[in-house]
């Protein structure tokens, strides 16, 4: 009988399919190397890209945070000069107006009163004064409702009392303070109606200012 011995090809056939077990592991290995370095390259780079974006949107966020800290400071100054301007707008206004009071309460006065004080706060005007009779209060208080810068005379009281040798009318009306209205297409202030005079007019010394 013819015996063959089959153990070194046996063997060398274990040690190529070993060789490409490892070939083949090598293989996957650096293709599994490649695929890595391209992903972690690719990603990054994306990283990177992104925080080049962040960084750009942070730096706008603080120039658009700058210039809002700038506008709130605007309008602050901004506000304290409209404040000052009102300011300065109502103390201009005040005094027309305090300049029209006395001028058109000293325009109506009719012969034979007298004023004591005059005293306003705001629109409203409270006179007091010393006619010679009740007529002439009266005669006063429509002239004052003729005047194109008052309106709305009220008496509060009047009492009679006797002023050195003379015996007066004491009186107190309010009265309220209005800009004069302008005629329309004119631009014009309307004119006051006529100022009553009260009857047989004579001059009485008293401690008041007198027209």
């Amino acid at each position: 009988m013819i015996r063959i011995n089959l153990l070194p090809h046996r063997e060398l056939r274990r040690k190529q399919q070993q060789q490409h077990f490892f070939i083949m592991l090598g293989i996957v290995a650096a293709l599994g190397g490649a695929i890595w370095f391209f992903v972690h390259t690719y990603l990054a780079g994306q990283t990177e890209e992104q925080n080049g974006r962040n960084k750009y949107l942070q730096d706008e966020i603080a120039k658009l945070e700058k210039q809002i800290k700038e506008i709130d400071e605007l309008k602050g100054k901004t506000a304290a000069l409209l404040a000052r301007k009102q300011v300065v707008e109502r103390l201009q206004t005040n005094r027309s107006e305090a300049v029209h009071l006395l001028d058109q309460v000293v325009r109506q006065l009719p012969d034979g009163v007298y004023l004591k004080a005059v005293k306003q706060a705001g629109v409203k005007v409270n006179i007091t004064g010393y006619a010679q009779s009740n007529a002439r209060v009266s005669t006063l208080m429509r002239n004052l409702e003729a005047s194109p810068w008052l309106e709305n005379p009220a008496l509060v009281e009047i009492n009679s009392v006797k002023v050195g040798n003379a015996r007066l009318s004491e009186f107190t009306l309010n009265v309220t303070l209005t800009r004069a209205k302008v005629d329309e297409g004119t631009g014009k202030k309307p004119s006051a109606k006529p100022r009553a005079s009260a009857p047989g007019a004579q001059t009485v010394a008293t401690a008041g200012g007198s027209r």
